[in-house]
């Protein structure tokens, strides 16, 4: 059997995820810039310390806190620079924009690099700009992308519907992304078809809580096909991040769930 054509994409894509069942935990850290501290200078460290310990596949941080960080923390865990900001101080929270690029991740020794795209939101041409730029840029760098995709917008009032997250991960999928993550929407079989009409795999945000515990959230997830997790505020906020990393990595990494069996229609029911 002939062996797979080795390229620097292919090598990082495989250290970002650690296993050979394709599965990912990644756990978001960026909120220090869109919402304000998340941690102690000090602490910070032993927060990075407490989810590589809980067998995070890798954490997501921005390229100066990535600086800041003691290397040897990335030993046994990916690291993803993310290059999209906002804050919820700013006119439009959901307006993100460019503060980073490839090239100073790869100095920064990352495994993949992350965008913030808000599908409906009024800066949404300009998202999308950005998006394709980084995605030509990984292509120069053989950089993994991921693409953290969501319709957000004044004009998108209520939930996400099924429609509109198959929508968002598939223009994602369009502009370059290699991964996406994005909003779960129920029911499971919803979830499933969103799954099915994407030619990329899916992470699904953690969300903001809920009576779901995260433990049974994932395995939800997971049955609906999605590739794993992307869950930030929910590990942070926990008085034991560490543990509770350790619960979802055994789910993510443990025994595949049984499928959600999805109904008998097609993709044009979904889009």
């Amino acid at each position: 059997m002939a062996r797979a054509l080795l390229t620097g994409r292919s090598i990082r894509s495989a250290r970002l995820s650690g296993h050979e069942d394709g599965r990912l935990l990644l756990v978001p850290l960026d909120h220090s810039v869109s919402d304000g501290p998340i941690a102690t200078a000090a602490g910070f460290d032993d927060l990075i310390r407490d989810i590589v310990a809980g067998g995070a596949d890798g954490v997501v941080v921005h390229k100066g806190r990535a600086r800041l960080l003691a290397p040897h923390l990335f030993v046994s865990c990916s690291l993803v620079v993310h290059l999209s900001a906002s804050t919820s101080l700013g006119p439009d929270s959901n307006a993100k924009v460019l503060v980073g690029d490839v090239e100073e991740a790869v100095r920064l020794g990352a495994d993949a690099v992350s965008v913030h795209v808000n599908i409906g939101s009024d800066t949404e041409p300009e998202q999308l700009a950005a998006l394709g730029t980084v995605a030509a840029a990984c292509e120069r760098w053989s950089m993994p992308l991921l693409a953290m995709v969501y319709p957000r917008g004044p004009r998108l009032t209520g939930p996400a519907s099924p429609e509109q997250v198959a929508h968002v991960v598939n223009v994602a999928a369009d502009l370059g992304a290699d991964l996406v993550k994005t909003v779960f929407v129920g029911p499971p079989d919803r979830m499933a078809d969103v799954v099915a009409a994407s030619p990329v795999p899916i992470l699904v945000a953690g969300g903001p809580g809920g009576e779901q515990s995260l433990t049974d959230f994932a395995r939800t997830a997971l049955a609906t096909g999605c590739q794993g997790l992307a869950v930030g505020r929910r590990v942070f906020s926990s008085p034991a991040p560490g543990q509770l990393v350790r619960d979802i990595a055994d789910i993510v990494h443990g025994p595949t769930p049984v499928p959600v069996s999805l109904p008998s229609r097609d993709m044009a029911g979904v889009m």
